[in-house]
């Protein structure tokens, strides 16, 4: 599975950097120099949420620090303007991108990718998404964290067993993270995932025991 870690924004300047906008709560490990990152033009990757890679706590914990160095791949979200590396040839997003140097200013990612010279260059970057494989990514050490990609399709029960649905994806509101519930019906449902609601994460057992108040699954 394809985390997205990371969405390319606009042009920094004139040397070919780039904004990024974060989606993931681990950017020191993701975004280090030398990370390379492949594209899969024509594919978006499913995402759980803005930050795909990132770790849940059933208790909100202290928010990681910022990361620097990695090697990402790259798929676009959005179709870019064209640009050009060559008189007279479109520029393509590559297959893989290559990060040369990464630095945070004024709470922003900047990153510039090897084979990335200049602003027109850059612009063609603009919306192409940054994903990590799964596969790739440790679970967390301690046992209360999860990261998203563990909780989506897990079936959702009450503590009696009644199935209520199953995690579609995770929101990050700003007051605690969500499990986006689908019921069986296909309408939605958020849940806040604190303990006092979801009192148990089962990942071997494929399921989450929710525990909600009266009238939350109706909201």
């Amino acid at each position: 599975m394809q985390l997205v870690i990371g969405r390319i924004g606009k042009p920094h300047g004139v040397r070919g950097e780039v904004t990024v906008e974060v989606r993931t709560d681990e950017p020191e490990a993701r975004f280090a120099p030398g990370t390379v990152l492949r594209t899969e033009p024509g594919a978006t990757p499913p995402t759980a949420s803005p930050r795909s890679s990132g770790v849940l706590r059933t208790e909100p914990g202290a928010t990681p620090p910022p990361a620097r160095n990695t090697v990402l791949r790259t798929e676009p979200g959005a179709t870019p303007p064209p640009a050009t590396d060559e008189p007279g040839v479109p520029f393509r997003v590559p297959a893989e991108l290559t990060i040369e140097e990464a630095r945070f200013h004024q709470g922003r990612v900047l990153i510039a990718f090897d084979g990335i010279p200049d602003r027109n260059t850059a612009e063609a970057l603009r919306g192409t998404l940054l994903v990590v494989d799964s596969a790739d990514v440790a679970p967390p050490d301690d046992p209360e964290e999860f990261h998203d990609h563990q909780l989506v399709g897990l079936a959702v029960v009450t503590p009696a067993g009644e199935r209520l649905g199953e995690v579609a994806r995770i929101d990050h509101a700003p007051s605690s993270d969500l499990l986006v519930l689908r019921r069986p019906e296909g309408r939605t449902a958020l849940i806040p995932f604190v303990r006092a609601i979801v009192p148990e994460v089962d990942l071997a057992g494929g399921r989450v025991v929710v525990d909600p108040p009266a009238g939350l699954l109706d909201l």
